[in-house]
């Protein structure tokens, strides 16, 4: 499988890492999410996914994308790790 998918999930787990409660939205849930949620739940679906196969969706290419997006995210600016853990506890 070929696409562009897995750069989308990179480009959105770099926002994660920087704005880890902003709200972001399921297509089908009309609430917004705090983004390190979405980041969780978006993972082990697309991990679940992926194990169980039968289906022509590259969910492996989500998966590592969006932990290449968080980590590479990190790697140029190791200072989001202390900022991110401390939006997430509130205290920024």
């Amino acid at each position: 499988a070929l696409g562009a998918s897995g750069a989308v999930a990179a480009v959105v787990f770099a926002y994660i890492i920087i704005a880890p409660t902003a709200g972001l939205y399921f297509f089908f849930i009309p609430v917004p999410i705090p983004a390190y949620l979405f980041g969780l739940i978006f993972l082990g679906v697309e991990y679940y996914l992926g194990k169980r196969g039968n289906s022509n969706i590259g969910h492996d290419a989500h998966f590592w994308g969006a932990v290449y997006g968080a980590v590479l995210t990190i790697v140029l600016q190791p200072s989001l790790i202390m900022d991110f853990i401390d939006k997430i506890l509130g205290r920024v």
